[in-house]
């Protein structure tokens, strides 16, 4: 991670031009990554859902390769259960900053008898094969991703490039050393390196710098009255994805989402978080990340995301 230089008072009292805040510190650490990436590999893209992460992201490759567009393009693996405001704003940016989007569709698997529902009705561990596949096709070399070392016990195991072979397997043995910030992208044809700008980040510093460059969020990360019932310890949206089932009753509450995925495994918070300064106050408070508290595939098992990481998942 960059260093924070030690903050340095004049005479006066004022603070040196030399100094970097903590946010600052990651943004150019981001900006760095996304710039390496752009001059080592022949086609990247940028993984882009419309969750939080994802658009800090892309608002950090904005302004990465400024004045100038993207170099990339955009991926999303739609499960099909996605929250019709995430779409709607995914779309909206792409038409709004002239992106290309690519979508891997889990519908069009199943439709195909290539991929089966689950019992439970979650998609999300339906992801690995049309993403996997969709980078194959479209030979993607690298591919950016938002994931968080904070958020899980697998991704606090992942390098800021992290090797994929040839079917898009992770292997946690075949990290490489990142000493002095210096990243190793060498590989062999048919692999491909996931990279991760905000290894470093955690959730409250993305909530910090959405309010620092006043980046527009799609409104369910903010409280608001939502119908919803209660399975498994968390607030569940209904949807077409099987939920509620026989006991499980609707009831209309004050919530918001931490974190964007399948609705049927996406859990709200109850929260009455409904500007950003308040959103920044009750994560500070909180002891959870938003994937330990609100992400029911990742309880599927102690082991469930790095299960799913090694065949290929996000």
């Amino acid at each position: 991670m960059t260093t924070v230089a030690k903050v340095t008072e004049g005479e006066e009292g004022t603070r040196s031009p030399y100094t970097l805040s903590h946010l600052d510190a990651l943004e150019s650490e981001a900006v760095h990554i996304f710039r390496e990436v752009a001059g080592e590999f022949e086609n990247p893209v940028i993984l882009f859902s419309g969750g939080k992460d994802s658009i800090v992201m892309l608002h950090l490759a904005l302004k990465a390769f400024a004045p100038a567009a993207v170099p990339f393009a955009l991926l999303h693996v739609d499960t099909g259960h996605n929250f019709p405001e995430v779409l709607e704003y995914r779309d909206r940016t792409v038409e709004g900053h002239g992106l290309r989007l690519h979508v891997a569709s889990v519908q069009d698997y199943i439709d195909r008898g290539v991929l089966k529902e689950r019992p439970d009705g979650t998609r999300n561990p339906l992801q690995t094969l049309p993403l996997t596949e969709k980078i194959q096709a479209e030979k993607f070399d690298a591919v950016f991703g938002g994931g968080r070392r904070d958020e899980e016990k697998a991704r606090a195991k992942e390098r800021v490039f992290s090797l994929r072979d040839e079917f898009s397997q992770w292997d946690p043995r075949r990290q490489r050393p990142e000493l002095w910030n210096l990243y190793n992208g060498r590989h062999a044809p048919g692999e491909h390196v996931r990279v991760f700008p905000l290894s470093n980040w955690t959730e409250l510093d993305v909530w910090q710098y959405i309010a620092r460059e006043g980046i527009e969020l799609p409104r369910i990360y903010y409280a608001h009255e939502r119908e919803v019932f209660a399975r498994s310890g968390m607030w569940l949206t209904a949807g077409e994805w099987g939920g509620p089932k026989d006991g499980e009753s609707v009831e209309r509450r004050l919530v918001r989402y931490r974190t964007v995925g399948d609705m049927s495994c996406t859990g709200a918070v109850d929260s009455d978080a409904d500007t950003i300064e308040k959103v920044i106050a009750e994560i500070a408070a909180s002891r959870l990340t938003e994937r330990g508290a609100t992400r029911a595939d990742d309880k599927m098992s102690e082991a469930a995301m790095e299960d799913r990481k090694r065949e290929g998942y996000f």
